[in-house]
């Protein structure tokens, strides 16, 4: 199959006004064959959100430029990011500088993994059953937090509870904080540089301990598209079976729940792996809108008596 060429000023100078520019790029996606699940479904939601940070117009405002001509500025900066998009494979949230979950703006760049979550359906109804009321739960943690949006949509649900959120990466946590100060929330949410929860374990336990972490098998990134290749590799890969992040974060759960506590792990396609690794160990699976069902509940106790102490002696 011969490499997709590159529109030409003959192609575009045809186009005029938004409609045949969102008709181009969609063409142009599908030719291209880009690879969606960073935040979006479909080429549909890619164009049209290029096309509103082109024009500078709300996603509701965009209509009224589909039978209209856009500006020669709007319609230039409108096919560069289409371009950048299809030939080199940026994702579009690094393209427009944002994504969107649960409803609330978060800045993103390169520096961090584009927010997609099932924590988004589960936090505001699925999770809190689990747990006291809203008002009582006063300490809550986020690992491998990222650009900080489960931390804040965390923060949000539960008004009274301290959230401590934890990443690897300097540079993802110098996003995170941006967007804790966009959401007004730097005097709930704290910022660690931390492997897991080690700058955690001597401090207050926890509620809720909440993780979208790494899972991904090498094996698997090697054959990821190209698009996901753009995002930092240690915001994906977690050794050669995917649990490396897991085994660290049950071990550290089990020392930093509370009573109550229980532990939610977002584990894209490990569930069988899951249940090989612990087979002791009782996960409930919490049901998904498309049915994945890829979030694993673990309770304090179950933890504490599935798992061996860390300070237990092998073979005595």
């Amino acid at each position: 199959m011969s490499a997709l060429p590159r529109p030409t000023p003959a192609t575009t100078a045809r186009l005029k006004t938004g409609g045949d520019c969102l008709r181009f790029a969609n063409k142009l996606f599908k030719a291209g064959d880009i690879a969606h699940g960073q935040g979006f479904v479909n080429a549909k939601e890619e164009s049209l959100t290029l096309l509103g940070h082109a024009t500078g117009l709300a996603w509701e405002q965009l209509p009224s430029c589909f039978d209209r001509p856009l500006t020669a500025k709007a319609k230039t900066a409108f096919l560069g990011l289409v371009e950048r998009r299809v030939f080199d494979r940026v994702p579009t949230g690094y393209l427009v500088g944002e994504a969107w979950l649960g409803g609330l703006r978060f800045r993103v760049d390169e520096r961090v993994i584009i927010p997609r979550s099932y924590f988004v359906e589960l936090i505001p109804e699925a999770i809190p059953q689990w747990l006291p009321p809203p008002a009582q739960v006063t300490d809550v943690a986020d690992i491998c937090t990222g650009s900080g949006c489960l931390a804040i949509l965390l923060a949000k649900r539960f008004p009274q509870a301290r959230v401590q959120a934890t990443d690897l990466s300097a540079d993802a946590l110098a996003v995170a904080a941006l967007n804790v100060a966009d959401h007004r929330l730097a005097k709930r949410v704290t910022l660690h540089e931390t492997d897991t929860m080690t700058a955690l374990l001597k401090g207050p336990k926890f509620d809720l301990i909440l993780s979208n972490p790494p899972y991904e098998p090498e094996g698997i990134y090697r054959r990821l598209p190209a698009e996901f290749k753009q995002e930092p590799k240690q915001s994906l890969v977690s050794g050669k079976d995917g649990l490396d992040v897991i085994r660290k974060l049950l071990v550290q759960a089990r020392a930093t729940l509370k009573p109550h506590g229980i532990l939610v792990i977002e584990v894209g396609g490990l569930q069988a792996a899951m249940h090989r690794a612990w087979p002791t160990l009782p996960m409930l699976w919490l049901a998904t809108a498309d049915g994945s069902d890829c979030v694993c509940l673990l309770h304090a106790a179950d933890l504490r008596r599935a798992l061996p102490s860390p300070g237990a002696r092998r073979g005595r």
